[in-house]
């Protein structure tokens, strides 16, 4: 049997960029908490981490393999994953509750896929899908 070792030193520990949004679980499970509000703080935790967010890229830039990859992803083999890439998705109370989405975004730069090209075409077809909306009359985009 073999097994695998990684050095926890070297690992980038999305735990300490991700405080407020593990906060904010523990607080949904107590009251009620906007989806938003969870959305904007794991986008921050993305965006500290790796600069980009997973509204940066297309879905469709992945393959179709690498779709099934992620649909069949338990917390063991992601935690495998994401060491053997560098990354820690474990905090002091276990795997982190948003361990699927950081496994995207990962994958997502072992790919490659976190570029300003990419970024400026699903920003474009962002605008467009508001765009195109019957009742929006604009929207505001932060740059």
């Amino acid at each position: 049997m073999s097994t695998i070792a990684f050095d926890q030193f070297a690992l980038t520990r999305i735990a300490d960029f991700a405080r407020s949004l593990s906060r904010l679980h523990q607080v949904a499970r107590r009251h009620p908490v906007d989806d938003d509000q969870i959305d904007r703080e794991f986008n921050a935790v993305c965006q500290s981490v790796w600069g980009y967010t997973t509204d940066d890229f297309s879905d469709d830039l992945f393959s179709l393999d690498d779709h099934a990859w992620l649909d069949t992803l338990d917390e063991a083999h992601a935690r495998i994953f994401a060491a053997e890439q560098g990354y820690d998705l474990i905090d002091d109370e276990g795997m982190l509750t948003d361990w699927w989405g950081y496994c995207w975004m990962i994958l997502a730069e072992k790919r490659g896929l976190l570029t300003l090209e990419n970024r400026a075409a699903a920003r474009a077809a962002i605008e467009e899908r508001y765009s195109s909306a019957p009742n929006v009359i604009g929207f505001i985009v932060a740059r």
